[in-house]
């Protein structure tokens, strides 16, 4: 704990160093849009830090009640504890609440080789409400930001976004592949009634909706009626 209490005193001083932290210190934020799932990745890479440690320092900012938040690592962590390790090393920063969660989203996206699409939707609101938030520079807009950072147009940028208008069955499902994106966006625009008597009338049926057919349903969603859904979905069994 000595080299702790050193490499924090030279974070005081405005110095960045990386710190091997106890497990224990290291809180989740209190929202994180990516899922920390106990599958055969994670067992991968609790056997691979088994092996040769932790090759990569998350990233943590200290808390005011104590403790620290990991913004960045918390998968690494998770692995740590399945291995019976209970250290890692952190890269320790002091950051605002905008700035962690810029921090916590940009290093996820830049490490993860698959994000769901319930994840990136989350994600892309956080860092969109931070950037309108603390307001750009110049005559840049938000969404400009977003497209430098993300690489997508500011389109699709805005679609993946309307997925965290779904209940939770729709996001499942998307993130599945059960339900296509294009149609699914469509479905972000009904009420959580309207959402919830969709996934009844797909399951019921055995259907998939068409893009044409879930813009039908949105045009029709005041009011939407098993009968208006059924009559959309009866003909269709293909994934679209």
């Amino acid at each position: 704990m000595g080299k702790t209490k050193g490499n924090l005193a030279l974070l005081e001083r405005g110095e960045e160093r990386i710190v091997e932290m106890p497990l224990d210190s290291l809180n989740p934020p209190d929202f994180h849009p990516f899922n920390v799932v106990d599958n055969v990745s994670m067992c991968r890479l609790s056997q691979s830090i088994l092996q040769y440690g932790v090759r990569e320092p998350g990233i943590a900012r200290p808390l005011a009640e104590g403790g620290y938040e990991l913004l960045c690592g918390n998968r690494r962590k998770c692995a740590c504890e399945l291995a019976g390790i209970v250290s890692m090393p952190v890269i320790i920063r002091e950051l605002d609440d905008a700035n962690a969660a810029l921090v916590m989203v940009d290093s996820n996206l830049d490490r993860r080789d698959k994000i769901l699409y319930s994840e990136k939707a989350w994600t892309y609101k956080v860092m969109m409400d931070v950037l309108n938030h603390n307001g750009v520079r110049g005559e840049r807009h938000s969404y400009e930001i977003m497209v430098e950072r993300t690489g997508e147009s500011k389109n699709q940028i805005f679609r993946v976004i309307r997925l965290t208008e779904f209940i939770v069955t729709l996001a499942d499902m998307v993130d599945a592949n059960q339900l296509a994106f294009t149609p699914a966006v469509e479905f972000s625009y009904l009420s959580i009634k309207e959402q919830t008597a969709v996934v009844s009338a797909m399951a019921r049926l055995e259907a998939k909706p068409s893009l044409s057919q879930a813009q039908c349903m949105k045009k029709c969603s005041t009011g939407l009626r098993s009968n208006i859904l059924s009559k959309n979905l009866r003909f269709t069994r293909q994934v679209c």
